[in-house]
């Protein structure tokens, strides 16, 4: 049973492939100048999209070492650093409570600390501040 279907679809594809290589050369024959004009094109393309990679690479990107006198500095605890990691993540207090297994008003309570601490009044100030202390990557 599977060689007969495997012989079948050998057979469809090798119709298809003669289909599209009488379409090829139709259109070869019938639109011989904006074909060669279209590989010409796609040539072009493709070494311009190679040349822009070659010349365009990004340095690797370096590791990121936590602040951690920063960290003592402001009296950051280490649930706290997991909140503020949640928060940088785009997450919602409901998402890093169910995450961290403890309750939505525990969050919200340590994400008041956290802005008190980095003396913010929002999260994404928060994060931002986070990150220029280099307590997130």
């Amino acid at each position: 049973m599977i060689r007969t279907a495997a012989l079948y679809a050998l057979a469809l594809a090798a119709g298809a492939l003669a289909l599209q290589w009488v379409q090829y050369n139709y259109l070869v024959r019938a639109f011989p100048v904006e074909v060669y004009v279209g590989v010409i094109a796609a040539s072009f393309a493709g070494l311009g999209v190679w040349a822009g990679m070659r010349l365009a690479r990004r340095p690797a990107p370096e590791t990121f070492e936590k602040n951690t006198a920063a960290l003592a500095s402001l009296g950051i605890t280490l649930r706290e650093q997991q909140v503020l990691d949640l928060l940088a993540a785009g997450k919602s207090n409901k998402e890093i409570a169910a995450k961290l297994g403890i309750s939505p008003n525990t969050v919200k309570t340590q994400v008041a600390s956290l802005y008190q601490k980095l003396e913010v009044q929002r999260r994404t100030q928060a994060v931002q501040k986070a990150r220029e202390l280099a307590l997130i990557p």
